[in-house]
């Protein structure tokens, strides 16, 4: 299965997609990490985009969609993939959908997790981390895993946060990318939807992101 996915930060997206990416031995692709590797290990690609990256600016398609389009290549991706943080806006997914068709690796599934934003920004700021497991669900925003006190509700552990998570505007700003649907991430989305809708080639699943997490895979293992 070639799979994208979308849904805002907050959703639990990257749990999904690390739930799915163990059950069917798929690799879980997150384009900062394409970046990262690439910069790290030298490569010609990752050298012009660090020049970008360095000055703050966005690291233009040409580069993004052929380092993507390398990883997606790669040995372990031979069986299916899932690719997790680009197209980040409607002109980068026409690019992407041409490229991989282009490639001969034509999206099977698409999955759009959708969660109010307001719903999305208590989850980010309400995220605790355990000091003795980072894995050790904690939110004081979700009332099934809500801490006790400031100790962990799994071990006791002493709690403590992101200071990204709690960073109201770089959130909002986020969030700005994502569900402007003109010409933000949703809008990427969207063009998949329509082309879902027009020749059935893409399979386009809707989830809730607003059940537990467990209720939520269970729904996306259903619908794959």
């Amino acid at each position: 299965m070639r799979i994208l996915f979308f849904g805002p930060n907050g959703s639990g997206k990257g749990t999904q997609g690390s739930i799915l990416k163990g059950k069917y031995k798929t690799p879980h692709i997150e384009s900062g990490a394409i970046f990262r590797e690439n910069i790290t290990n030298g490569t010609e690609m990752g050298a012009k985009a660090k020049g970008y990256i360095d000055k703050g600016e966005l690291v233009p398609d040409d580069i993004t969609i052929p380092m993507i389009l390398d990883r997606l290549k790669q040995a372990d991706c031979g069986s299916g993939w899932l690719l997790d943080g680009f197209p980040r806006n409607k002109n980068q997914a026409i690019k992407l959908d041409e490229a991989l068709k282009q490639a001969g690796m034509a999206l099977d599934i698409v999955v759009e997790i959708i969660l109010d934003r307001q719903i999305a920004k208590d989850r980010i700021m309400g995220r605790r981390l355990c000091v003795n497991d980072n894995n050790h669900p904690n939110n004081v925003f979700i009332d099934v895993i809500k801490p006790n006190g400031d100790k962990c509700r799994v071990c006791g552990g002493d709690l403590t946060t992101r200071s990204d998570d709690q960073d109201e505007e770089a959130i909002n700003k986020r969030h700005n990318i994502y569900y402007n649907d003109n010409d933000g991430t949703i809008a990427a989305a969207y063009y998949f939807k329509d082309l879902a809708a027009k020749d059935g080639s893409i399979k386009y699943i809707i989830l809730d992101g607003k059940p537990s997490v467990k209720r939520v895979t269970e729904e996306l293992v259903s619908k794959l």
